[in-house]
């Protein structure tokens, strides 16, 4: 639902959805959007709940440090709701040639994560049962900051990003790491800065990025419960091969920082992350009789972690507004202690049925 407020001074969208999940037999009813828009021409403000995408990567994230949930990623439903929406203040201004984001997000809201009750994956504390999680306060000192300015130069899309939050995944912190008799789940403060480029070259598309993880409670790197201070960065090409198919590659890396640090703190049975983690995907589409069928598949892999995440999926357009997908979420990796390794036992297939009016 959308609308528009008189004399051009704004509008307001609203997005709600009822849903039922015969995993956990829950019934309930989710706000994903609902906002307000005030203002227009040069400068304007957003306030409410809204979907923030910033960031050049196709399913992976650097300066896109708004929550998403996986859960809905790794189950098959539609891409968009990968993405989940911030309380947030959105301040944006045009300043010549140069664009300005200002993000206020009071209300901490973390990544959704996969559950015991719908997913196989690797705990590190299989016999902690007693557990607490521990979310930022929702007070002005915790109050999440962002900025973007943005331009364009020589054709290509430039944009710097900086933020102060936290970090979204919760890191684990037993009372003891000998016998831990309880579990904390705490999300630790995290500022993270950022450059990204996106421009027409060989013959494609071709998107930079890269970013500095300040792990602010953990910047000497001798906390191994904590994650350490990491700089990443992402390179990417697409390239339509005709007019009905698409290939986009991408190479994706995490430098852990004081690295020496960390092992030096790891204590003995725990897994151990790579210096240098790194990341290769692929996507490849076809549109087929008019572009009423798409097939697609995207596809991780992991030199480093040896482990892998393919999507095929099949997409096909039925009427106006009304469409059908079916497709496959398959995991893999030689070790149970990775990313991707640890959902092997989660393979499924999905069927998505929509009709938009």
């Amino acid at each position: 639902m959308s609308g528009a407020i008189p004399a051009g001074a704004g509008g307001f969208s609203a997005k709600v959805d009822f849903f039922h999940d015969a995993v956990t037999g829950k019934t309930g009813l989710e706000i994903r959007e609902t906002y307000l828009d005030l203002g227009g021409g040069k400068i304007g403000a957003r306030v409410g709940r809204q979907i923030i995408t910033w960031g050049t990567g196709d399913l992976l994230f650097i300066n896109d440090v708004f929550p998403k949930d996986w859960t809905a990623l790794f189950t098959g439903r539609p891409l968009e709701y990968l993405k989940i929406g911030s309380d947030a203040l959105k301040v944006s201004a045009q300043v010549g040639a140069v664009g300005l984001e200002a993000i206020a997000v009071p209300f901490f809201e973390p990544d959704r994560l996969p559950s015991a009750e719908r997913f196989f994956f690797f705990d590190p504390f299989p016999e902690v049962t007693h557990r607490t999680s521990e979310e930022p306060r929702s007070d002005l000192g915790n109050t999440e900051l962002a900025l973007k300015v943005s331009g364009l130069l020589s054709g290509w899309d430039l944009a710097l990003y900086a933020d102060r939050g936290y970090y979204r995944t919760p890191s684990m912190v037993p009372d003891s790491t000998a016998v831990p008799p309880s579990l904390s789940l705490r999300y630790p403060r995290r500022n993270v800065y950022g450059v990204s480029g996106r421009g027409a070259a060989l013959g494609g598309v071709v998107s930079l990025e890269a970013g500095y993880y300040d792990s602010r409670e953990d910047r000497s790197g001798t906390d191994p419960l904590l994650p350490n201070s990491q700089a990443l960065f992402l390179a990417g090409y697409q390239r339509q091969l005709s007019a009905d198919f698409t290939v986009g590659l991408q190479y994706y890396g995490e430098r852990t920082l004081r690295y020496d640090r960390y092992l030096s703190s790891l204590p003995p049975g725990f897994p151990k992350q790579a210096k240098l983690r790194q990341l290769v995907t692929a996507r490849l589409t076809r549109l087929l009789k008019y572009q009423t069928w798409k097939l697609s598949l995207f596809g991780y892999w992991s030199p480093t972690d040896e482990d892998f995440y393919l999507i095929p999926e099949v997409w096909h357009s039925l009427a106006d507004g009304v469409w059908v997908s079916a497709g496959a979420n398959v995991f893999g990796g030689r070790s149970e202690t990775s990313f991707f390794g640890q959902l092997d036992k989660n393979d499924n297939v999905y069927l998505n049925l929509r009709y938009e009016f």
